[in-house]
């Protein structure tokens, strides 16, 4: 049994410890969940998630895939983000490198960037301020480059 959880990696045991010190159980639909989530690549809503979920096992229920991604968000495995369309986003977030996001306002479209320079001056601005940052999120909204062409 413990081969099998070190076979999944540090994602399931980060989740199994969470849910044990929750006083929860692993089931297998919570499992199914967690699996399905860290197999897609990108950013998945909760319905979904639900639906994937559904096609490898009927019997799981959209209420089980929402109490699951937040207990994924609050163990560190998932983040949530809303990117203003009235859908909340997940995305792996343990052992993930830092990143923000560029939204299309028209077509939804999302870039995930990384920008050096910006971390930097956000660290020169905290440290002016006596501010220490915990977390951030930098979301910039706008048209992406195929919106830009078709508005004209």
């Amino acid at each position: 049994m413990k081969t099998e959880k070190k076979e999944k990696g540090r994602e399931y045991e980060v989740f199994s410890q969470y849910l044990k010190d929750k006083e929860l159980k692993l089931t297998a639909q919570r499992e199914l969940i967690l699996e399905t989530f860290l197999k897609h690549h990108g950013h998945i809503s909760a319905e979904e998630l639900f639906q994937k979920s559904r096609e490898k096992q009927a019997h799981v229920g959209f209420a089980t895939v929402y109490r699951t991604l937040k207990h994924m968000t609050q163990c560190g495995l998932a983040r949530e983000l809303d990117f203003g369309d009235g859908r909340i986003q997940y995305e792996p977030e343990l052992d993930r490198q830092h990143h923000d996001h560029m939204i299309c306002t028209q077509c939804g479209t999302y870039i995930e960037f990384l920008n050096p320079q910006i971390e930097e001056l956000q660290d020169q601005v905290s440290k002016q301020h006596g501010f220490k940052i915990t977390s951030h999120r930098m979301q910039l909204y706008g048209l992406c480059q195929k919106c830009q062409k078709t508005k004209k």
